[in-house]
């Protein structure tokens, strides 16, 4: 019988990084609707190595026409958006979702990379997102599970509880200088900031952010996973 030869797996192609945020006025997507939302390019991962991006080089922003008439006012007000004007002069969703999709394979073709939604939380932002673009358009250049939480990728680094994977409890150097303001592309560029941070850090090791310098030197930044 001859001996089985053992394949060699193909290597991963490379993760570019794309940070997301939405804002919506309700909880859910279809009994309401995604207001505006804004993206990022935060980084291109090939293995272990991770190269940050400018994440204000490469953007994207839409703000979209209500899809129903239902709406919370409370959610609302987070986006200071006003609803009338949406209404008159919002984007069509199946435009902007088409608009969306031709930038996203835009910039990975440009960094020979995979796009990967990343989202503080993820959840949140992900269902808007990949809803509205099955709902116009019928297709994600995510796929249906290219997706990264930012609170998990914490949580396992840090080696803490999900629930205690919030911004107030993790390292300040971790953190984006910028505000965080409720404006989908302020946000989404803030949060880029916070992924390369995140995908940069190992805890422990001098010199990283998040940790402190050892005494006497400052060390060096490592760069991976």
């Amino acid at each position: 019988m001859p001996a089985r030869t053992e394949r060699t797996p193909r290597p991963a192609r490379p993760s570019l990084y794309i940070s997301v945020d939405i804002e919506a006025d309700g909880p859910i997507p279809g009994p309401y609707s995604m207001i505006s939302f804004g993206a990022a390019v935060a980084g291109r991962q090939d293995g272990a190595s991770y190269t940050a991006a400018d994440p204000e080089s490469r953007t994207f922003y839409r703000e979209l026409r209500p899809i129903s008439g239902q709406y919370v006012p409370e959610a609302l007000a987070v986006s200071g958006l006003d609803r009338e004007r949406l209404l008159r002069e919002g984007a069509e969703p199946a435009a902007a979702m088409a608009e969306f999709r031709t930038w996203v394979r835009e910039v990975s073709a440009e960094a020979g990379a995979q796009p990967v939604m990343c989202g503080y939380p993820a959840a949140f932002d992900w269902t808007f997102l990949y809803w509205y673009l099955m709902s116009f358009g019928g297709e994600s250049p995510f796929g249906h599970s290219g997706c990264l939480d930012m609170k998990t990728l914490y949580a396992t680094k840090a080696g803490v509880p999900l629930r205690a994977a919030v911004k107030g409890r993790m390292p300040r150097e971790l953190l984006s200088a910028r505000r965080h303001t409720h404006h989908a592309l302020d946000d989404a560029v803030e949060q880029a900031e916070l992924m390369s941070n995140l995908m940069l850090w190992t805890p422990g090791t001098p010199g990283t952010p998040g940790t402190p310098a050892a005494p006497g030197g400052a060390g060096g930044r490592v760069i991976g996973s």
